[in-house]
């Protein structure tokens, strides 16, 4: 998994991610958590990349744990177990993107 942490002191608007990820090949689709949504252990044969608009998701990947703030973003490689919960009272909207391998 990459983890990237965003440093500038403007976020990203959710128009300006879908951009970014566009920019790199990908075909990017919006994601809403109600607050303390959970996505259960799953995994998918395809890379998963995110990147956080609003709020705040805590990831579980293969045991690790991290949470994720606006303009953060991670990869998730094929196939590897992962789980994400809305954390806070408003909610959570991330886009994400999925590569092939």
């Amino acid at each position: 998994m990459i983890i990237t942490r965003w440093q500038a002191p403007v976020v990203p608007s959710k128009e300006q991610v879908h951009m970014i990820l566009e920019s790199e090949g990908l075909e990017p689709y919006d994601e809403v958590y109600e607050p303390q949504m959970k996505v259960q252990d799953h995994r998918h044969p395809f890379a998963e990349v995110r990147i956080i608009v609003s709020g705040e998701m805590i990831f579980n990947i293969s045991g690790n744990q991290f949470v994720l703030r606006p303009g953060d973003r991670v990869e998730i490689p094929a196939n590897t177990k992962h789980s994400h919960v809305a954390q806070g009272a408003q909610g959570c909207v991330c886009v994400c993107a999925q590569r092939a391998i």
